[in-house]
C-alpha cells in the first residue's frame, strides 16, 4: 500500500490533471444555481440515489473500481471500459409506500470514441389521493421523475480515464411538469496494479429549462471524490468517499437533538464544543465501504453513512441508520446483485440488479 500510495503522489502528470478537473468543475459550479444539497433546499434530490445494488451495498454514490462491471459505469462514466461492450443492466428498487425506483442500461463500445452507455432510470413515488379545498375525494394521481442517461467513458493511457453522463429529466407530479437539462463529469486514476483507484466527479451540473411554478429552484449539484485500495494479499478491498465538497456546513439545528441544552433545575447551560461540532460536521462528508470476496464468484459487501445515522438516530433508540449491506453472485455471463440500505428506523429498500453479457 506503501508504494502504491507514494507512487499516487509523485506522478506529476496525475496531479496535472486533477488540477485541470478541479477548475473546470469549479467553473461549472459557478454556473450552477445549486446551494447544498442539505434536505429541503434542491429540487430533483431522487437524482442522487443510486439504483444499482453493487453500489448501495457499499454505501456510496459512485465506485472509484477498476472492474468489467458495468454498473459502476453506470454511475461513474470515466470507468466505461471497452471489456464493457455488449452488457445490459437491470435494477429493481421497491421503495416506500409503493414507490419503485429502477433502470435499465446497456453499453456500446466504439473505435474512436470510447465506450457509450444508454440508460433509462425511473423513480416512481406511488399513487395518491387527491383532494378539494373541503376535503372532498376527487380521485387519484401519480408522481414520478424519468430521465434518460448517456454516458462517454475515454482511457487517456493504462492509468487516466475521463468521462462524462447526459441526463434529461422529466418530472411529472400530478398536473404540474417539469424538466432539466444535468450533466456529470469526471476523471480518474487507476494505478499500474489495479489495487487503487480514485475519481473526481462533479454531478448534476445543469438547469430546468420547465419549472412548476415558473420559478427556478436549485438542483443538486455535488463535487465530491471517492478511491478504493486492496491490500495485496487480502480478500478485501476498502472504499472511501469525500462528499460534499463544495459546501463545509452539512449540520442543521435539530430540536430532538440540540447541541445547546439547559438543565431544568438549576439552568445551566450546556454547549457542544467546537471539536466535537468540527468531528461532526467532518465525518458527515465521509462515506465507508468494504467488498469481500469469497471466492472466485462470491462477494458480500458493507457500508456505512456517518450523516445518515446523525440525521435519522433516534432519541432513545438504537437503529441501523446509515449502515448498507449487500452480496453479489457472478456465474458465466451472469452477475446477481442484492442490496439493503437503511435510511431510516422504519424501512429501508431493498436493491435487486442483474447483469448480463450478450
Amino acid at each position: 500500500m506503501k508504494i502504491e500510495i507514494e507512487t499516487f503522489i509523485g506522478n506529476r502528470k496525475l496531479w496535472r490533471v486533477l488540477l485541470w478537473a478541479i477548475i473546470f468543475n469549479f467553473q461549472f459550479s459557478i454556473f450552477n444555481c445549486a446551494q447544498a444539497q442539505v434536505a429541503g433546499l434542491n429540487t430533483l434530490t431522487g437524482l442522487d440515489l443510486s439504483s444499482t445494488a453493487r453500489t448501495a451495498g457499499l454505501g456510496m454514490d459512485y465506485l472509484a473500481l477498476y472492474s468489467d462491471d458495468l454498473t459502476i459505469g453506470i454511475d461513474n462514466p470515466s470507468l466505461l471500459r471497452p471489456t464493457m461492450d455488449g452488457t445490459g443492466v437491470l435494477s429493481v428498487v421497491p421503495m416506500f409506500s409503493g414507490g419503485t425506483m429502477g433502470s435499465l442500461t446497456y453499453a456500446h463500445t466504439f473505435e474512436r470514441l470510447g465506450t457509450i452507455s444508454f440508460g433509462f432510470h425511473f423513480m416512481n413515488y406511488g399513487r395518491f389521493e387527491e383532494y378539494d379545498e373541503q376535503e372532498n375525494y376527487l380521485g387519484t394521481f401519480t408522481a414520478g421523475d424519468y430521465g434518460l442517461c448517456i454516458g462517454w467513458g475515454m482511457w487517456l493511457d493504462s492509468n487516466f480515464s475521463i468521462g462524462a453522463n447526459f441526463k434529461p429529466v422529466l418530472s411529472q407530479y400530478e398536473s404540474y411538469t417539469a424538466f432539466a437539462i444535468l450533466f456529470d463529469v469526471a476523471g480518474s486514476y487507476v494505478s499500474d496494479s489495479r489495487a487503487f483507484a480514485a475519481t473526481l466527479m462533479a454531478r448534476n451540473i445543469g438547469a430546468q429549462i420547465v419549472t412548476f411554478d415558473n420559478s427556478v429552484e436549485s438542483l443538486p449539484f455535488e463535487l465530491s471524490a471517492e478511491m478504493s485500495y486492496k491490500l495485496k494479499n487480502a480478500p478485501f478491498r476498502l472504499f472511501f468517499a469525500a462528499t460534499e465538497l463544495q459546501r463545509w456546513n452539512l449540520r442543521y439545528d435539530d430540536p430532538l437533538n440540540p447541541t445547546t441544552t439547559t438543565d431544568p433545575f438549576t439552568g445551566e447551560v450546556t454547549k457542544e464544543s467546537w471539536l466535537a461540532g468540527t468531528f461532526d460536521n467532518l465525518m458527515r462528508h465521509t462515506l465507508f465501504g468494504v467488498e469481500l470476496n469469497l471466492g472466485s464468484s462470491f462477494f458480500a459487501r458493507l457500508g456505512y453513512s456517518w450523516r445518515q445515522t446523525a440525521e435519522m438516530r433516534g432519541v432513545d433508540a438504537f437503529n441501523l441508520s446509515g449502515f448498507s449491506f449487500g452480496v453479489g453472485l457472478r456465474r458465466g455471463k451472469f452477475e446477481f446483485s442484492y442490496a439493503r440500505r437503511n435510511y431510516h428506523l422504519s424501512q429501508a429498500p431493498n436493491y435487486l440488479t442483474l447483469s448480463y453479457r450478450f
